[in-house]
């Protein structure tokens, strides 16, 4: 009598579940950036002090879509594009440094070509690639706090180079990026569309702010 393997039996449905959560995850994120694009572009020419209100409130919002995440999804999903909108205002000032130089439009454009490509890159190599990424991402974590103390040492002495800190976001990010995108395929059901979706979208935008730089050739964004 023929028998059937139990895991046989589970592995398609877990392999379909993944599967549609990643599909739900990349389309909520891509929206989000349509309305960070859109943010971006209501966003008034000068913000001026309003600018650390925004940075708070979003920092705020954050927190929020991970509590309201676990609760009403739907809700969550609300207010990850208010936030993901607020973050064009907030980024707005970095764009419009770009496009108000000449070949500005085409390195806002090149950045965001290659930070898409650059995670369906990331998005693929997830689902094959087989290491503790856990643990890669405690170490690429406490690597972005060494990154976040040197720019704040930056902001008063200009003793980084800006290339050089583009660079390290960038590839730091990356890896995030990467360890997001395996957490996703391991243990995305845990944490649900929305949360997953925020800290994609957060990892994508940062890549995309270092890009900018690298391809603006080190120039500061302050």
């Amino acid at each position: 009598m023929p028998t059937t393997d139990a895991s046989d039996s589970i592995q398609i449905p877990q392999t379909t579940t993944a599967s549609s959560l990643l599909a739900k995850v990349l389309w909520i994120t891509t929206v989000g950036f349509l309305f960070t694009a859109l943010g971006s572009w209501l966003a008034p020419p000068v913000l001026g002090f309003s600018w650390i209100v925004i940075v708070i409130l979003n920092f705020a919002l954050i927190i929020a879509i991970g509590f309201a995440a676990r609760h009403s999804p739907a809700f969550g999903l609300i207010l990850f594009y208010i936030f993901t909108t607020m973050m064009g205002v907030q980024i707005s000032p970095i764009i419009n440094q770009y496009l108000s130089t000449t070949g500005g439009a085409t390195i806002v454009f090149q950045a965001a070509i290659t930070t898409a490509l650059g995670m369906a890159l990331i998005g693929v190599i997830a689902q094959f690639a087989n290491f503790n990424y856990m643990k890669v991402g405690r170490i690429a974590f406490f690597a972005l706090i060494g990154l976040i103390v040197l720019g704040l040492l930056g902001m008063f002495v200009h003793f980084v180079n800006p290339t050089i800190y583009a660079w390290l976001t960038l590839i730091i990010f990356s890896v995030l990026l990467l360890v997001d995108f395996m957490r996703l395929r391991a243990r995305g059901q845990d944490y649900g569309a929305v949360q997953m979706a925020l800290g994609i979208y957060l990892d994508a935008l940062n890549i995309f702010i270092a890009l900018l730089q690298i391809f603006g050739g080190g120039r500061r964004n302050d």
